[in-house]
């Protein structure tokens, strides 16, 4: 089984595509995830096609497909609501523009969070996915929207199978829909990873498992279905390592791109110096052995 891991890394004004390439490449990954601007604001840089060239040569030489890397579309879309009118056209129209700019750099898949509904209601938050989605979807669009699974905090939508299959099956273009799966919001919302198995069963049956694209693995530092959403490093949450690591080698997910989106470590609360974990979880999940001293290690390394 090839193993597809890799973690969310920056996308810079300088760099591009290809400071994401390089940085992956130093965590020992093969694959990765960015977002093409700061995930909270509207600001954007221009594609810089010489960069994406060689990101491309680079990806080239060392293996990684560009089909399994995959963009995060900003936070600040929020498709459940349409309370304030602007706002949701807003949504609708930055989505769009962030799906122009994966087909600039040719990325075919953007991993979306569903909405919040906003004191709107479940079924008035999921219609309005469904609304917003038939607007920005274009049948001749190059690139795939991936419904994330949320963990239900607030008022997402979007974080039970049932609720993910609705709007896909709501949306006229659904080909162009397929779903990606977080460890850390599925045993936020209820789901016990311990019990995988039955997870992607119930998955296959309801969705089927060939629209599933990504895979977000997270620890938590919640209890299991308590809906907060706080992802902890591999193996120091409440899901646990062996559990994450039948997720990430199930045989019914060779195929599929793993991502990292645990916390960075920190110095003094965060005030000082903080490291990127990723270079260390990944050695970890290909050797299939949880380091106890992890966070310690990841310290003593970069100080």
């Amino acid at each position: 089984m090839k193993l597809i891991i890799g973690s969310h890394v920056s996308f810079i004004r300088n760099s591009q595509l290809l400071g994401s390439v390089e940085e992956a490449l130093g965590y020992g990954a093969n694959t990765f995830m960015f977002y093409t601007g700061a995930p909270q604001n509207t600001r954007r840089e221009s594609i810089n096609t010489n960069l994406t060239i060689k990101a491309y040569d680079l990806m080239k030489k060392n293996d990684i497909d560009v089909n399994n890397v995959v963009v995060h579309a900003p936070y600040i879309i929020n498709l459940a609501n349409k309370n304030n009118a602007d706002n949701y056209h807003f949504a609708i129209s930055f989505l769009k523009q962030e799906i122009a700019r994966c087909e600039e750099l040719g990325i075919s898949k953007i991993i979306l969070h569903p909405g919040s509904h906003v004191g709107a209601g479940l079924e008035a938050g999921i219609e309005n996915i469904i609304g917003a989605l038939n607007e920005v979807i274009d049948k001749h669009q190059s690139v795939y929207i991936c419904l994330e699974t949320m963990s239900g905090k607030g008022s997402e939508c979007g974080s039970t199978f049932e609720e993910i299959k609705q709007i896909i099956d709501g949306v006229k273009y659904n080909d162009k829909l397929l779903v990606c799966l977080d460890t850390c919001h599925l045993h936020d919302s209820g789901y016990d990873i311990s019990k995988f198995d039955d997870i992607i069963h119930n998955f296959d049956n309801l969705i089927g498992i060939e629209r599933l694209s990504c895979i977000h693995i997270n620890d938590s530092k919640n209890e299991r279905g308590v809906k907060k959403d706080r992802h902890n490093n591999i193996g120091l949450g409440n899901i646990g390592f062996d559990n994450l690591l039948n997720v990430i080698y199930h045989p019914m997910l060779e195929n599929i791109p793993k991502i990292l989106e645990t916390p960075y470590v920190t110095e003094n609360g965060g005030k000082d110096k903080v490291y990127p974990p990723y270079k260390w979880e990944i050695k970890m999940i290909r050797e299939k052995q949880f380091d106890n001293h992890l966070l310690e290690h990841i310290r003593e390394e970069l100080v």
